[in-house]
């Protein structure tokens, strides 16, 4: 039963996406709960500083290798042999496994060995044990490169053939993983305990997936073969992205840089922040661009235009319409959020305070990244690479000059300052220099999002901009009164609701967010809203549809 769960097919996007999304918001609570435990256990402090800086090399490995090969070239390629011929892509894939693993591991075992020197330029303000312990810590999460790598490509593969579910479950494998070692490993070995975590949830990636890979007929060859056309195809498309992918992983790599020279606990206020505002894009854009992704790039491999714009349109218009309110409930109930998931242990008021600040104004861009991670997928079905590729290596240069400007005004009394203190009510707190990082990456991330569209429209053509401003309108219509009704009703509920307890801050964000909720879902009708409508057909007939069968039956479709 578990393998006809796992092999489940899902050939419609927007059930490929309902899928993935309840799937999404299962991995965004365990991430969720794996950072209240991180930072119940150790607090905003050198500890969680350590263990973020650590993790940035292997991370950038596995985006730059990993993420950048199958979004931009894995898929397509694939998809372009097995319309032509099924044994043909069996044993493109194969040799393509076998390369990027011994990529993986050269990659992996070259930075190992020069770690120090490298975490002596991402985190020049370590000094003495933290870089130390930093250094061991990232040695030993090299292991994880290796694994999701190859992980991640069977990701790209089971997700052209519709097995969602079970790639949306891998994620969540992951997590555990994580979990499992803050709480097993670390009570018995410390921080490195936090590393090994990190290996065994990338490991557990791995093993959930495999099954249901051989089910559908793929096998380990003996083929290695460099020069192969496919391979060649691939590592074409693949280079720009990577690179852009790079400079964005630098961008993040810098922006450690900097907290490491700012007070203790920066960088984790930082990544704690951006942790939660990646937990609803991961849930809510994700998901879409997953399920949209294979379905783009197999239209415009056989030249379907006016399905490549309709599949892309009705992706974005139903992105859009979740996005928007969702970045608006974000900002308003930032600091209920931040306390209910991580108001824990040695994680204070003064760590919330500032943590919430940093959320807010990474809110402020959660529609442009989500947005923009469907526009470069777009790009990428279309065989375009270079266009998104410039466009984020320019962003990103722009963060970067952003970032130091910013964090150099924060850093004394002004103008700019003493209203930022003001609208985020951070008067009080001490070195607030942090909060120019999220405020940077919102800036360039509006900028990035302004340009992807403007370029897709240019490049591609019709890509049904009068739907796509007509769901633009009606959803910020509806969202100004959800959001106002939200803000009076936090205050309203403060009344009545004892907010020093976890109890009374989940009570109060809970029932002034489902009334902002409400009220938005509501007037999105009386405007009437084809998203709104076209969710709540969609919820009405899937439910019933479960109902009656009472269990998802997965079918095997040999290749």
């Amino acid at each position: 039963m578990i393998k006809r769960i796992l092999n489940f097919k899902s050939s419609n996007v927007t059930l490929a996406a309902f899928i993935l999304s309840l799937a999404s918001l299962a991995s965004a609570l365990l991430g969720l709960f794996r950072d209240r435990l991180l930072a119940g256990s150790f607090g905003a402090g050198n500890e969680l500083d350590i263990y973020y800086a650590a993790f940035d090399l292997p991370d950038f490995v596995n985006m730059v290798l990993i993420m950048g090969a199958i979004s931009a070239a894995i898929i397509p390629v694939f998809t372009f042999y097995w319309a032509k011929d099924k044994e043909e892509a069996k044993r493109f894939l194969s040799n393509l496994l076998n390369l990027m693993f011994v990529i993986f591991v050269v990659v992996s075992l070259f930075l190992f060995i020069f770690a120090p020197q490298i975490i002596s330029v991402t985190a020049p303000g370590f000094i003495g044990k933290k870089r130390e312990m930093t250094v061991l810590l990232t040695r030993i999460m090299f292991l994880s490169p290796i694994l999701l790598g190859t992980s991640n490509v069977l990701s790209g593969i089971l997700q052209v053939f519709s097995r969602f579910l079970v790639t949306a479950l891998a994620p969540i494998m992951y997590n555990i993983g994580i979990i499992f070692g803050i709480l097993f490993f670390v009570p018995r070995i410390g921080l490195v305990g936090l590393a090994w975590g990190v290996a065994l949830g990338a490991f557990l990636h791995l093993m959930i997936q495999l099954p249901i890979f051989f089910h559908l007929g793929f096998k380990p060859r003996k083929i290695f073969s460099a020069f192969h056309p496919g391979v060649k195809k691939v590592f074409v498309l693949m280079l720009p992205r990577a690179f852009g992918i790079a400079v964005s992983q630098i961008n993040f790599i810098v922006m450690t840089a900097i907290g490491s020279t700012l007070a203790a606990g920066s960088i984790a206020v930082f990544n704690l922040a951006n942790n939660l505002s990646r937990s609803f894009l991961i849930l809510l854009a994700v998901p879409f661009c997953t399920a949209a992704f294979p379905v783009l790039a197999t239209a415009f491999s056989e030249g379907k235009k006016d399905e490549f714009f309709k599949q892309f349109s009705s992706s974005f218009r139903l992105l859009l319409f979740l996005i928007i309110p969702a970045s608006s409930f974000l900002f308003i109930l930032r600091a209920q959020i931040v306390r209910v998931i991580y108001g824990t242990g040695n994680f204070g008021w003064s760590d919330t305070r500032l943590t919430g600040a940093c959320l807010a104004l990474f809110a402020l861009s959660l529609f442009a990244y989500g947005l923009g991670l469907l526009l470069s997928r777009a790009f990428y079905a279309a065989h375009n690479t270079k266009t998104p590729t410039l466009i984020g290596v320019a962003t990103v240069l722009l963060n970067i000059v952003l970032s130091f400007v910013l964090i150099d005004i924060f850093k004394n009394s002004n103008f700019l300052t003493d209203a930022v203190i003001g609208i985020l009510k951070l008067k009080g707190l001490g070195n607030i220099s942090i909060i120019g990082l999220p405020l940077a990456y919102s800036i360039s991330g509006i900028i990035q999002f302004v340009l992807l569209y403007y370029f897709l429209h240019k490049k591609l053509g019709d890509s049904k901009q009068k739907e796509i401003a007509k769901t633009a309108r009606i959803t910020i219509l509806a969202t100004v009164p959800a959001i106002a009704v939200t803000f009076f009703s936090l205050h309203l509920f403060a009344l009545f609701f004892n907010t020093s307890t976890l109890f009374g801050i989940f009570i109060q964000a809970a029932v002034s967010g489902s009334l902002g909720l409400l009220v938005y879902a509501l007037v999105a009708l009386l405007l009437k809203s084809e998203e709104m409508i076209m969710l709540k057909d969609f919820l009405m007939r899937y439910l019933k549809k479960y109902r009656s069968r009472g269990i998802i039956e997965g079918k095997k479709e040999p290749l």
